[in-house]
């Protein structure tokens, strides 16, 4: 059981900060984001990956008015195209970071797809997948080295 609480740092605008509880029971990796290059983030829990965009992709993107995302049953291999978000400025493809199968998807974003400025790591959250090969995860970013990547691009 994880809880994540989302900080904006007010000197820093890209920078995020998690308080993160967990049980002793489960492994710290269960409570863990995972970053792609392409700004997507992955929390697995129990064999599936919930995906979402990052804070910094968010803030870039700016208000976001539309969310395309697949059906259910979508079969994806990692950094496949799998839908898109469209904002007043721009609009951007959004990648699968793992193989899998899409499980679900966020149908709060139909009518509410600002949440994924509002709430980007908790109700913004865009698919849940399953995960075929958690080896794949080593491929991704932690925070830490996530933060240096987005550092990087400023």
């Amino acid at each position: 059981w994880c809880i994540y609480h989302e900080t904006k740092n007010l000197i820093r605008p890209f920078r995020f900060n998690f308080i993160v509880t967990a049980q002793y029971k489960y492994p710290a990796t269960k409570c863990t984001l995972k970053f792609t290059e392409k700004h997507e983030w992955v929390r697995v829990e129990g064999g599936i990956g919930t995906v979402g965009i990052s804070n910094f992709a968010q803030e870039a993107l700016g208000d976001v008015v539309y969310c395309g995302l697949p059906e259910v049953g979508t079969k994806l291999q990692p950094m496949e195209e799998f839908g898109a978000l469209e904002s007043v400025k721009a609009a951007s493809e959004l990648y699968s970071p793992l193989t899998g199968e899409v499980t679900e998807i966020n149908t709060e974003l139909t009518d509410s797809p600002g949440l994924v400025n509002s709430s980007c790591y908790e109700r913004g959250w865009l698919i849940k997948m399953t995960i075929e090969n958690p080896g794949e995860l080593e491929a991704l970013m932690d925070e830490a080295a996530y933060e240096k990547f987005v550092k990087s691009l400023e």
